[in-house]
């Protein structure tokens, strides 16, 4: 498995992969509802990932394996991790907890002690297991109810991205 920075060629199966993420895995927190589901899925478009990919201060990163996408992340230049998603397929593999390793590295590169994030209930536990803690109550995103705010400290780095130092 290798990740890397998305391009403009990974929208539709990076899209493919959030969308089945969101549908089979978070079941917890659509519970099946389609008005739930719709709104979460609204934006997991080609499209909206190309915008992702174009805007400054984002970086967009994926894991693959044999040229298939097998999860998708996001983090910004605050340390700001807004994507995390794997595939079904992927599960349980440590793919999840390599992307996070890969967004927190690039958060710290860029000079942020620290990553924020909104957990799902769905993967709230996966958070609390690699030292993110709460740090206030849940607040709803696309109706679901759910969305755990979180931080974790992050070490330093000598250097950010583009041999910049930090």
């Amino acid at each position: 498995m290798l990740i890397r920075d998305a391009r403009p060629d990974d929208a539709a199966a990076a899209c493919d992969v959030m969308r089945r993420s969101i549908a089979g895995l978070c079941a917890a927190d659509h519970g099946g509802d389609p008005a739930i589901l719709a709104g979460w899925l609204r934006n997991k478009t080609p499209g909206t990932f190309l915008e992702w990919l174009a805007q400054p201060g984002n970086s967009l990163l994926v894991a693959v394996e044999d040229g298939a996408v097998l999860a998708v992340g996001a983090v910004t230049d605050r340390g700001e991790i807004t994507l995390n998603y794997v595939s079904p397929d992927a599960r349980f593999r440590g793919v999840s907890r390599a992307l996070l390793g890969a967004l927190e590295a690039r958060a710290a590169a860029w000079g942020n002690d620290r990553c924020r994030l909104a957990s799902t209930a769905t993967a709230r536990r996966f958070y609390l297991a690699r030292g993110y803690v709460e740090t206030g109550p849940p607040g709803g995103r696309f109706g679901t109810g759910a969305g755990y705010p979180m931080v974790k400290r992050l070490e330093p780095v000598a250097e950010r991205p583009g041999g910049k130092q930090a």
